[in-house]
């Protein structure tokens, strides 16, 4: 099948296209095509649905440098994620956040039914396997109404749940202990905002990184609370995080429960809360797969293989 696609004239076919064509090559790789172009024509052949994917894409390429002005590698593996799953482009509130970025879109079906949710109710839950964008997507929707005014405040909180390894035993102060526990969440962060933005927003306590334990006693309003890695909380802590929620707040409550490390008999928090809490108005609970790991594709593999060692 050939398909030919006609370009404007004022079209910018560099930034399109990217330098020696890098652009064109990735659509090529990923979709098994051949794309040839002449002065504005463009023609994609190739199998019939590998083609109709591919113009697809194109034309999301197109769509997406007229409205941003731009055009990156990063994108366009983006958008070849987002056909290859059936994704269709976000036409409504987008999640802006204040990086050169500037809009974060979902690749998979599960990861726009997790905004969706995350939008819709007030508390969150999110399971699924390393690499699905729960942790990433949960601080893209804080970040982009905290840019919108809708909240005034941005809490991320992680359970330092030793994996093998003692707190007591790490050098260094409190803050050094528990440093490498919360580094995941500046990493997110840091996709969102330029480094000294994110300082100042810390220094002006706009956004607060913690410790999960550093919650106790306090009441958030007007804030979205992320806890992340909720796998390695306790029923007591679990409970005593979703106590916090106060006026006009949003929580996320992320984890992957078969990476689960606190002491043998202990009850995971995260689990019972899902369980108990499934079916109540305000409340949802989203399970992403390996179909919506979105790391480097090896990433994928890995989580597969290792699934079928467990069977």
């Amino acid at each position: 099948m050939e398909l030919k696609i006609e370009l404007q004239p004022d079209c910018p076919r560099l930034e399109l296209f990217g330098a020696s064509d890098k652009h064109l090559k990735l659509l090529r790789s990923a979709m098994g095509v051949s794309i040839v172009y002449r002065g504005f024509e463009v023609l994609i052949s190739g199998e019939e649905h590998a083609v109709a994917a591919a113009a697809d894409v194109f034309e999301r390429m197109d769509q997406r440098l007229e409205d941003r002005g731009s055009l990156c590698e990063t994108d366009v593996n983006e958008l070849i994620e987002q056909v290859k799953n059936l994704i269709e482009p976000l036409e409504t509130e987008p999640i802006v956040v204040y990086s050169h970025k500037a809009v974060i879109e979902p690749h998979t079906k599960g990861q726009l039914r997790y905004i969706e949710a995350m939008r819709k109710n007030d508390l969150t839950f999110c399971t699924g396997p390393a690499g699905t964008g729960k942790t990433f997507l949960a601080v893209a929707v804080a970040v982009a109404m905290l840019k919108r005014n809708q909240i005034r405040k941005i809490v991320l909180a992680r359970p330092a749940v030793e994996a093998g390894e003692k707190l007591g035993f790490l050098p260094g102060d409190m803050q050094a202990k528990v440093n490498p526990y919360l580094r995941p969440l500046f990493d997110s962060l840091e996709d969102m905002m330029d480094f000294s933005q994110m300082r100042k927003f810390m220094e002006m306590d706009i956004i607060e990184v913690i410790p999960l334990a550093f919650m106790r006693g306090r009441t958030l309003n007007e804030a979205v609370v992320i806890c992340d890695e909720a796998q390695n909380t306790s029923s007591t802590q679990m409970l005593m995080f979703l106590t916090r929620l106060g006026r006009g707040s949003k929580m996320i409550v992320t984890g992957d429960v078969t990476q689960i490390d606190l002491e043998k008999g202990q009850r995971c928090g995260l689990i019972e809360a899902m369980q108990t809490l499934k079916g109540i108005r305000g409340i949802a609970c989203v399970k992403l797969d390996d179909a919506d790991i979105v790391r480097h594709k090896l990433v994928q593999n890995i989580v597969l293989a290792y699934e079928k060692r467990k069977q």
